[in-house]
């Protein structure tokens, strides 16, 4: 191989963007923040990841392969799953990286800000009846999951591989999807078929399935044992990336500079809005700042979602007086877990929740007769 990317590295003080994280940027793509309106979000709107090349895979041939550590191996293809239990579960998935390219050092990879998030309705077929049925061995350890997707990360050639821990794999949550909001998957979410972990960052819903693996040890492959992991040195085994850390997202109000992005408001009574989630525990505090966090104030939390894995929303009423101001949310959820205001920074810029801040310019108020 001639070209293969270099060893996971932290950009250099005042390094811009580089090419290759601009190719990354412009394959994947995030959530424009106005999209936090829709409850449910639209799939070409709808964060995307893709790690190597979209696959070309024919629904008609397809097959999910179920071995390993299990009495009864199965070999299924998209009739035989459509044929069992469907289920629908509405889920807000977050990229793990989501918000790396705010740290500093900054480290070099996909450049994500705020917006690597999106709520859909999967439906599919749930993953524990399905292990349940071919009979898990009693040493059974982790459940590995291959997508059909191929490539070369950090030297290594690999496909696509993520594991859960067995009991992650049978809780009531995990499906085997087929669907997305209705409709059949498209091609860059992971048709013809995927599997969605509600509650967890987005690298642990392998898309293009193909394989389900039971071993009786921990998985050791790379997106388990290299990637996914929060490290502060490269020597360091570090710690795996699980599960989804608490967030909210202000829905910018007013209109935006077109390069800059900063809002521009007119003076009067505004309702600030958005979003808040987080894979631990239901969110059950927002709090706003409109003065840069030195003082918040409490939101108004809408009733819960349907589904216990969809984020929920919140509003705040606010009256802009023309000045400048930086706007923030915070979420805080049932198992204690707040947005810091200061991030604890990682080698790999994931489960990044630092608070967002959205710069306002408030119009000066009209003169009479204007």
């Amino acid at each position: 191989m001639n070209e293969v990317s270099a060893p996971a590295r932290v950009a250099d003080p005042g390094e811009g963007i580089s090419a290759e994280e601009l190719r990354l940027a412009g394959r994947n793509h995030a959530l424009p923040l106005e999209a936090l309106r829709y409850d449910v979000t639209p799939a070409g709107l709808h964060y995307l990841l893709i790690h190597y090349d979209i696959p070309d895979l024919d629904p008609a041939g397809h097959r999910l392969v179920l071995d390993g550590r299990v009495e009864r191996p199965l070999t299924l293809d998209l009739a035989d799953l459509r044929d069992r239990p469907r289920v629908t579960h509405r889920v807000t998935m977050e990229c793990a990286g989501n918000g790396r390219a705010l740290l500093d050092p900054r480290p070099v990879s996909q450049p994500w800000l705020v917006e690597a998030v999106g709520t859909a309705e999967w439906t599919g077929t749930p993953l524990a009846p399905l292990l349940r049925e071919a009979g898990l061995a009693a040493d059974a350890v982790d459940v590995v999951f291959t997508g059909a997707d191929h490539g070369v990360e950090r030297g290594i050639e690999q496909d696509y591989r993520r594991a859960l821990p067995l009991a992650a794999a049978v809780e009531d949550g995990p499906l085997l999807a087929y669907e997305m909001n209705g409709a059949p998957l498209l091609p860059q979410h992971g048709a013809p078929l995927r599997l969605v972990v509600p509650g967890w960052y987005g690298m642990a819903s392998v898309k293009w399935l193909t394989r389900i693996t039971v071993l009786n040890r921990e998985f050791d492959g790379y997106q388990n044992a290299v990637a996914y992991r929060l490290r502060q040195r490269p020597d360091e085994a570090g710690v795996p990336v699980t599960r989804i850390e608490p967030r909210a997202l202000v829905r910018p109000p007013g209109f935006p500079d077109f390069m800059s992005r900063g809002r521009v408001l007119r003076p009067g009574p505004c309702t600030v809005d958005g979003r808040a989630w987080s894979g631990h525990a239901p969110v059950v505090r927002v709090e706003v700042t409109t003065d840069g966090g030195a003082t918040w104030s409490p939101a108004e939390l809408e009733p819960a979602p349907a589904g216990p894995w969809a984020w929920r929303r919140w509003r705040y009423a606010w009256t802009a007086r023309p000045g400048r101001y930086v706007l923030s949310a915070r979420a805080v959820d049932a198992s204690g877990r707040t947005q810091p205001v200061e991030q604890a920074w990682n080698r790999g810029g994931f489960a990044n929740n630092l608070v967002q801040r959205v710069n306002v310019a408030v119009l000066p108020e009209p003169e009479p007769g204007d």
